[in-house]
């Protein structure tokens, strides 16, 4: 019931990734309708009802500029639990966050001054900048935006063929 759903506005231009159970109950509001469906199947006492891969509101949704909270969690998923210094990847539990800039020098914390980091690298950098410490960011933090929503839809999307068709490739 946790697997991703890719969610359609009413356009066809994809908005969101949600669960197969919030995927279903939009579809039994009839909120949204199925317009790709995986093999599987939930049932009900009475039902059996095909599990969606994707499906579409059935009304138009305005989205507004859409931008992300500030949060651990989006920076490690912006940064793909990527160490922005080294380029490992480490589970979420052995990332830290690291202020390019140090706090103690006007650092603040925003999504351009933060990155996910290792523990042997945010050691080894202390109190420095990346270039006092000869570090090199392996990419300049951005916030987080429609267009990285985007992108990490079409990264899921690798596992769903029938996402591809949605997402431009």
């Amino acid at each position: 019931m946790q697997e991703p759903v890719l969610v359609l506005n009413a356009t066809y231009e994809p908005i969101n990734v949600t669960a197969v159970r919030r995927a279903m109950v939009l579809l039994l509001k009839g909120v949204a309708q199925a317009e790709e469906m995986h093999s599987a199947e939930v049932h009900s006492a009475a039902h059996a009802h095909k599990v969606p891969s994707v499906i579409r509101l059935l009304a138009y949704r305005h989205i507004p500029q859409q931008s992300r909270a500030l949060s651990r969690k989006n920076i490690l998923l912006r940064d793909r639990n990527t160490c922005q210094f080294c380029g490992r990847i480490f589970p979420s539990s052995e990332l830290t966050l690291d202020h390019v800039v140090p706090r103690s020098r006007g650092g603040r914390s925003s999504w351009e001054n933060l990155v996910a980091c290792c523990y042997r690298c945010n050691n080894s950098k202390g109190d420095r900048t990346p270039e006092e410490a000869g570090f090199q960011l392996a990419r300049r933090p951005r916030p987080f935006t429609l267009h990285t929503s985007r992108q990490l839809m079409r990264l899921i999307g690798h596992r769903d063929e029938r996402w591809r068709k949605y997402l431009f490739y």
